[in-house]
Order: structure tokens, then sequence, then C-alpha cells
């Protein structure tokens, strides 16, 4: 018989715990341990019990959700789940969660606490089940180190760089935040325009762009429907919509295509890499990072027999090894790279050198693993 995802329910509020309890025990593959209602009772729970994962509330009591977030993944690194209102300071806040080493999140109803959450049962457990297959690590709090420049800028205001026929597409899910945000810190301002789907909810995604652009030597934003690409920038897709590359004059565009799902997404790697293949071919780098599923393997398959140069994140250093796995075992990467290389590699083929092939191609240690839950 399957061992159950064991969960411990941290939240405040008697109601949404006693909710979250019901929602996630109606999956035969989970049982609810016990629950807390702020961290200290939380801190005592996880000795005692050893729970598999943890879904955990922003703002509580006597301490809140991120300062025992991150006391947690520095001394006792586990799979969490953070919940949180869907609000600009909500946003940040687990934008903030995530850079601490949360796996995900879930947005906590705004108006009626139980219908909303019957409304997002399946995705609560989903998310759950996918947190208890994550890799997770001890991590400390990100750095917050100002612009490089040393200057604050608008974002994606346009700098006078001449046009690039080259172009990188980046594509991210579970933990893609987290990886997004170091890649791009380490790139210097003088590359071809990049553009980024990561999966995140509309209300996030300006949030997160806003968050990159502090980190980072390039301009960040979230991408507006017929905004030129320029280098030196990097455009990330609106959490409700996709992204696609046109071509105006001797500039690439931003393309705002509608919000049907792909691949369950939107925005969707593969609609953002199809169109890349399509339009740069030869003259682009497709680059996949962690994330639960497929999206953006069949479009990154598409860019390399377009004469791209396609590279994915190792199973070693991915939160959830779905998404790479599944454009490494297909064929669509050329080659795996941990996260802290990533950047490096950008920039040597942005620069015409040859390692992004050589240096550290690595094996899958499961070739069978692709991120799926348990």
């Amino acid at each position: 018989m399957t061992k159950k995802i064991r969960v411990l329910v941290v939240d405040d509020s008697a109601v949404m715990r006693q909710m979250l309890s019901s929602i996630l025990q109606s999956d035969p593959g989970i049982e609810v341990v016990a629950t807390a209602e702020d961290p200290y009772d939380a801190r005592e729970k996880i000795k005692a019990l050893d729970p598999d994962v943890l879904t955990l509330d922003v703002e509580m009591p006597r301490m809140d959700g991120l300062t025992f977030l991150s006391n947690l993944m520095r001394l006792r690194p586990m799979p969490v789940v953070m919940c949180a209102s869907i609000t600009h300071r909500g946003a940040d806040l687990i934008l903030s969660a995530l850079d601490l080493g949360a796996i995900d999140f879930v947005a906590k109803p705004a108006l009626d606490a139980a219908k909303g959450i019957r409304e997002t049962a399946q995705e609560i457990i989903f998310k759950v089940r996918m947190a208890a297959g994550a890799s997770v690590r001890a991590r400390a709090a990100p750095p917050a180190p100002p612009r490089p420049s040393g200057a604050a800028v608008a974002p994606c205001a346009p700098r006078r760089l001449a046009a690039d026929a080259r172009i990188i597409a980046i594509g991210a899910s579970t933990g893609g935040t987290e990886a997004i945000r170091q890649v791009l810190s380490h790139l210097p301002a003088d590359l071809p325009g990049i553009v980024v789907v990561q999966h995140i909810p509309k209300a996030f995604s300006q949030a997160f762009a806003e968050r990159v652009n502090a980190h980072s030597s390039l301009q960040v934003c979230e991408a507006l429907d017929g905004q030129e690409i320029l280098p030196g920038h990097a455009y990330i897709a609106p959490g409700d919509q996709h992204l696609q590359i046109a071509r105006h004059a001797v500039h690439y565009q931003c393309r705002l295509t509608g919000s049907a799902p792909v691949n369950r997404h939107c925005p969707s790697v593969d609609v953002l890499f199809h169109s890349v293949a399509e339009l740069a071919g030869a003259h682009s780098l497709g680059v996949i990072l962690t994330g639960m599923g497929r999206d953006g393997a069949a479009g990154l398959k598409a860019m390399r027999q377009a004469g791209a140069r396609t590279m994915a994140q190792d199973e070693a250093t991915s939160v959830v090894w779905g998404m790479p796995g599944a454009a490494w075992q297909t064929g669509a990467a050329q080659s795996l790279h941990p996260l802290p290389l990533i950047a490096e590699h950008i920039v040597s083929w942005a620069r015409g050198g040859g390692a992004l092939l050589q240096s550290d191609i690595q094996v899958p240690r499961s070739s069978a693993d692709t991120g799926r839950v348990p």
C-alpha cells in the first residue's frame, strides 16, 4: 500500500484549519496528522510528528509566517505550501516566501471562506501532493543587493543599444520564481533581449517582475502587447496572457495573445517557444528551468529543430524536475546544467563561446523521474 502524505496545517484561523484539513483528507493519499494555530505550536508538532508537508499561513500572531519559514528552511528544510490572500501585499509576501524556499502557494478565499475553499479544493490537493515530491534544501534569506549600476531606472526604459537578431527565451514553473531571479541577477546588461514565461497568477506577475528588476543589471518588466524587445531588457509574461514574439522592422515585439490555457497553463512556455522557433530559429537560445509537468518540452524541441541552442536545468538543482526532465528525455534540450551555471552558459552563447555544450553536461540520476507526484 502506498504511504500517505502526512500534512501539518498551520493557520491562526480555526475555521481555515478545519476546512483545509477536511479538503486534504478527502484525498485518500493524504493524512492531516495535526493542525497548529501559530508557528510555536507548529514547531513542537513538527518535532513530534515529522510531517511530510506543511501548509503555512503568511500572517499570524506571535510570529509571522515568513520569519517562521526562514527559520524552518535554515534549520529543518521541508516542503511548504503557503496560504495567502490575493492582494498586492499578499503577492509580495508570497514572492518573499518563494524566495525563502516555499514550494508553492494557494490563494485564500477573499469573501466566503467555505465556498472559496471548496472551489479551490483540487488545486490545494494537487499542490500538496506535488510539494511532497519536490526537492528541498537548506536555504538562507536571499540577498537583496542594489542594482549593479548603482542607480534605479524605470522598468524597461529603452537603452540606446543596437538591434540584435538574437533572442533568449526562458520558461519555468514550480520553483521558477527563485530560479529566474538567480539567472537574471547574474546576467550583464549587454545581452540580447530576453522573454520569460513563469507560471504565475496575474495578481503576482507585475510584483514578480519588479522584484527581479531590483536584483538585475538588466531592465526587467511585465510584457506589454506591441512592446519592442530590446537588448539589455527582459520581459516577463503577464499571469493571464500568452506571450509570443512578432517581428516589426529590425526588432522583435512582444505579442500577448488570449487567455485559453495551453497544457493547462496561461501563460504557456510552449506558446512562447513555438513563436521563437518560427521567427528567430538559429538566432535564439531556449532555456527551460524547474517546473511541474511537460509545458515547454515540445516548444523547446521546435526551437532545436529550427537551429536554436537549447538547454535545461539539471535534476539535482531543480525543485521539480518535470519540465526540464521532459525536455531532456525527448531530446529537446541539448544539455543539462546546474542552476548556478546557467547564467554563465547564456553569456557564453551570447558572446559566441563554445562552453554551452561542453563543460557540465549531465546524465540524469533517474531517467524515469520527471517530477510526477506520488
